[in-house]
């Protein structure tokens, strides 16, 4: 089997509403889909963040995927193993793309899962975490906003059956202190994340974090800038620090344990360049007895069937996930759906999800009028 022909597009989807994190608000997102073609008429599809600089980068590199085998994976990701060196997110979100998309022509050919071919099962379910911003509370004053953001956040949660929540958080750091007390008062039985994507100076994250303590929260991810940043806090502050921002690629790893910066990981697929570099960050967490989890980039369904597999087939990841999916106003799949907070792992063979083809080129066409959303 060879890969005859790679076909990129990028596509914009709406938000239901919009999104607020300390450095953006996005009405939707802008996602690169690919579609594999090989010779023995399989198809396999990825999909990754961010759009046309990525969708250019994975034109470059699919020129050295055709004429090859899609299972000659490790071959592929050798020869382009300094694409991320010069590309930085950009080269493994691209590398990303079409790893997954071989991945599920691997499955389709085999008459396998994703899942099953990652190991198999360990979860036939992934919960998901209900992600709230201060744009869930329109117009609310400052006195008014955490009592009205946990109003918003108790219906959320049960109407949707979650068991996690997390707080974007903003550099208004003693007001996300506030948002938070009121959410745990109006949730004592939930996991309570925060994360304002280092937003908050070290001295702001150590005050913080000790007035954050007596809430029990599940982790603070990201407070400050930084492993240096991380570490200062994590030895004031008895609350996990969790990271998506300091610790991104293997080479951080190492400082990162040794200066004891961080307690929980959050992997992605499409941040750290493929499915295999995101399983074997699992077992290195594992080895040095860290937590992980999984950031979520805005995924439609294809980048969120590879994640399911991912956290099904991996013990270590057994919190709630970040999940953009159940706020998006449309897919590109026939939709997952979510039940009890959670979301079923898809059993097809491969990703285990079928692409709705007029709705890529639908959503294509949105892009090429109106360019990337950047916020």
């Amino acid at each position: 089997m060879k890969i005859t022909e790679v076909d990129v597009q990028v596509v914009n989807l709406p938000l239901t509403n919009p999104f607020t994190s300390s450095f953006e608000t996005k009405t939707g997102e802008t996602r690169t889909i690919v579609r594999i073609r090989t010779d023995s008429g399989v198809t396999g599809w990825g999909e990754t963040m961010w759009g046309r600089p990525v969708a250019e980068l994975v034109r470059r590199l699919a020129a050295d995927l055709v004429g090859t085998s899609p299972f000659a994976l490790e071959a592929f990701h050798r020869r382009q193993h300094m694409v991320p060196f010069f590309h930085g997110y950009l080269g493994y979100a691209a590398i990303a793309a079409l790893d997954v998309a071989c991945w599920d022509v691997i499955g389709k050919a085999t008459g396998q899962s994703l899942t099953d071919l990652l190991g198999g099962p360990v979860r036939t379910e992934v919960p998901i975490t209900a992600l709230v911003t201060r744009a869930d509370a329109p117009g609310a004053s400052a006195a008014d906003l955490p009592a009205r953001l946990a109003e918003h956040t108790a219906r959320v949660v049960a109407e949707g059956g979650f068991t996690a929540v997390k707080l974007k958080g903003t550099r208004d750091v003693f007001g996300d202190v506030r948002i938070l007390r009121a959410l745990r008062a109006a949730l004592p039985e939930v996991a309570l994340r925060v994360d304002p994507n280092a937003a908050w100076s070290v001295p702001d994250s150590v005050r913080a974090g000790i007035q954050l303590e007596e809430l029990d929260l599940e982790y603070l991810e990201d407070p400050c800038v930084g492993i240096e940043g991380m570490s200062q806090v994590r030895a004031k502050v008895r609350i996990p620090l969790c990271t998506n921002m300091c610790l991104v690629r293997f080479e951080d790893f190492a400082p990162a344990v040794r200066l004891g910066a961080v307690d929980v990981v959050h992997g992605d697929v499409y941040k750290w360049g493929g499915i295999a570099a995101t399983k074997a960050l699992a077992a290195h967490c594992e080895t040095f007895g860290l937590g992980m989890n999984l950031h979520s980039g805005g995924e439609l369904g294809i980048a969120t069937a590879a994640h399911l597999a991912v956290v099904a087939s991996t013990p270590v990841l057994s919190r709630a996930i970040d999940s953009m999916y159940y706020l998006h106003a449309d897919d590109v799949i026939e939709p997952l759906e979510l039940h009890g907070g959670s979301l079923r792992v898809p059993t097809g063979p491969g990703l285990g999800v079928v692409v709705d083809e007029d709705k890529v080129a639908h959503y294509a066409a949105v892009n090429a009028r109106e360019g990337d959303l950047t916020g």
